[in-house]
């Protein structure tokens, strides 16, 4: 694992929306015994900002003070050692994406300050998981869970292509870290219009996951071959989850497109926290 550099990384405005994404980061940096980087990205309110030093430190300083209340509070989550403030000036989409190069995992909130009312996902989530280079997750549903909510699993799409092998790599880890069954689905609706396509998605469904299986035998797995439509199936399973895991495409994902129909439409509508996962450009 090479991606240690920053650690895990939080996207942190002081917004509700990032307070959650900075519980869910601060837990799985415990869990993975790894640094937290507490991040908060500004821009200068005009261009001119920059050229004037008296303005731009004024800015500095009140995004500090925003910066201030998220980092007490994962210090006192964890070890305040393991806690690394980052002020960085850009667009929050920009400094995360390339922040996503050397971290293990960037975590956002769904929305933050500035996200028009009625939207479901907020831009710069968007943009993070639509382009960043290693695992985002985005905090969706109530994070966390209440006290009295039983633990659910941690649930993962696959259909046997590279990218959903990336996401049951990665959701594997994540059970075993929070000690949780790993409920695997596979949709073979979208396949049926190839001949034989749906009988060799499940074929290659099978044999990565009874590969991983072999590998990872702390973690209880369920499967789940349904031939209902990836989308509906998901969101079905993710009713109460701790977490789904889907890849940035599947199989049937137009060339050059960042994010298929399934992570798009789990952005939008998961009950509960989704990460999107690429295969590593090794």
């Amino acid at each position: 694992m090479a991606r240690v550099r920053e650690g895990i990384v939080a996207g942190y405005d002081g917004s509700t929306g990032s307070d959650g994404a900075l519980r869910l980061a601060a837990r799985e940096a415990r869990a993975r015994g790894t640094l937290l980087t507490v991040c908060l990205a500004w821009a200068p309110s005009s261009p001119a900002a920059p050229r004037e030093p008296a303005v731009y430190e004024l800015a500095r300083r009140e995004n500090e003070e925003i910066l201030a209340p998220g980092l007490r509070y994962a210090q006192s989550l964890m070890e305040p050692s393991r806690v690394k403030p980052l002020l960085a000036t850009g667009s929050a989409a920009e400094v995360l994406r390339d922040l996503s190069g050397t971290a293990e995992m960037v975590v956002v909130g769904s929305r933050g300050h500035g996200t028009l009312p009625g939207l479901l996902l907020g831009s710069v989530a968007w943009q993070v998981a639509g382009h960043a280079e290693g695992p985002v997750v985005v905090v969706r549903g109530q994070w966390p869970p209440p006290p009295n909510h039983r633990a659910g699993p941690v649930v993962v799409g696959a259909d046997g292509s590279p990218d959903s092998l990336a996401a049951v790599t990665f959701a594997f880890r994540e059970a075993a870290l929070r000690g949780v069954p790993l409920l695997a689905v596979c949709a073979l609706a979208d396949s049926a219009a190839v001949l034989g396509g749906a009988r060799r998605v499940e074929e290659d469904f099978s044999s990565v996951m009874t590969r991983q299986e072999k590998e990872n035998p702390e973690v209880t797995v369920l499967r789940q071959v349904t031939a209902g439509s990836p989308v509906r199936e998901l969101l079905r399973a993710t009713v109460g989850a701790q977490m789904v895991v889907v890849g940035a495409r599947g199989r049937g994902g137009v060339p050059g497109m960042r994010l298929g129909s399934v992570p798009h439409a789990m952005l939008h509508h998961s009950p509960c926290p989704v990460s999107v996962v690429r295969p590593e450009a090794r």
